[in-house]
């Protein structure tokens, strides 16, 4: 018996229609795949670009941002310099106010206890000058550019430097004649310049006698009389009180000048108390009276401060006034 077979031709014909299809589809893949890929792969790239140009310009604005805060810091720190200057400046006129203050109230007590010293100072003829000029003599004045007198023996220590010569000597002409008018007759009268030098070399060491052509002599001399000073009256001082000290006598100096260019007032003081000693009532034998020109009113310095200073505490140790003088008469 005879088996009929499927014919090979339609079973080729099949499988090379399949095989063909999938040659096909892998073709069409293949085309499809080579067009989509460049198109995606430029469209990726064009994004990347586009990002990176807004992080490029975002990082631009960032920078202008710090630039302007940098700029804002560095005005805020000059402002903050200029605040810092201007609240020194103000310190430092609050602190002249308060100087000038302060000094206002200093001179305030200063002129109250002048005052009182010059109210203490006051006194009356002590016996012997009493004995001399009467009982019932007053005197047309006490004083002499405010500085109270009661003394038996008077010493002139006067500045002879070229400043008190050339600026005020008239006016110093005026204060010694106004203080020996006022004592009518003394025991006794010296005159030396702030060294210690006399103005009357035979006399160097003593008394000048009282009269009324001694005190002319001494006018007259005085009108140019001008040795070598230093502008310091200390030596002066000390070579008067050194010179005429003594228990027994109430003596009076008078100092004028208008600068002290010693160094230190505190051993000045010193050294006058170990000589002026006090008696047992306390009081000085020796009273130091000073008055100051205003020779350097309108330019002061530190010499003319320690003068004040100096001749100052020697008054208010030394039963004295000192008189500082505001004009040139």
């Amino acid at each position: 018996m005879s088996r009929k077979r499927r014919g090979i031709e339609e079973f080729s014909v099949s499988f090379l229609d399949v095989i063909c299809c999938g040659f096909g589809a892998i073709i069409l893949l293949l085309l499809i795949t080579k067009t989509v890929e460049p198109i995606l792969l430029e469209k990726s790239k064009i994004d990347l670009d586009g990002k990176i140009a807004e992080r490029e310009k975002a990082l631009y604005e960032i920078r202008g941002q710090i630039k302007d805060l940098n700029r804002q810091v560095e005005d805020a720190e000059n402002q903050l310099d200029d605040n810092m200057l201007l609240l020194a400046a103000l310190e430092r006129e609050l602190s002249t106010i308060l100087g000038a203050f302060s000094t206002t109230v200093d001179r305030s007590e200063e002129n109250q206890s002048a005052s009182a010293q010059l109210a203490a100072a006051k006194q009356t003829l002590t016996d012997e000058m009493q004995r001399l000029l009467g009982a019932d003599f007053r005197r047309k004045t006490e004083l002499v550019g405010g500085i109270a007198v009661d003394s038996e023996y008077i010493i002139f220590v006067i500045d002879t430097s070229g400043s008190m010569f050339n600026a005020a000597w008239s006016q110093v002409l005026r204060k010694v004649e106004e203080t020996l008018s006022i004592y009518p007759r003394v025991k006794g009268i010296q005159v030396m310049n702030d060294m210690g030098d006399y103005m009357f070399s035979n006399y160097a060491g003593e008394w000048i006698p009282d009269s009324p052509a001694r005190r002319q002599a001494i006018m007259k001399r005085l009108q140019t009389w001008n040795p070598f000073s230093n502008s310091s009256p200390v030596e002066g001082i000390q070579a008067a009180i050194s010179a005429f000290y003594a228990p027994d006598k109430r003596i009076g100096i008078y100092v004028f000048g208008d600068d002290f260019t010693g160094r230190s007032i505190e051993s000045v003081v010193d050294e006058v108390d170990k000589v002026n000693r006090a008696d047992e009532s306390g009081r000085r034998l020796v009273r130091i009276n000073a008055v100051g020109f205003p020779v350097y009113l309108d330019r002061p310095s530190g010499r003319v401060y320690r003068f004040a200073a100096l001749m100052r505490e020697l008054a208010y140790r030394n039963d004295g006034t000192f008189v500082g003088l505001s004009e040139f008469e």
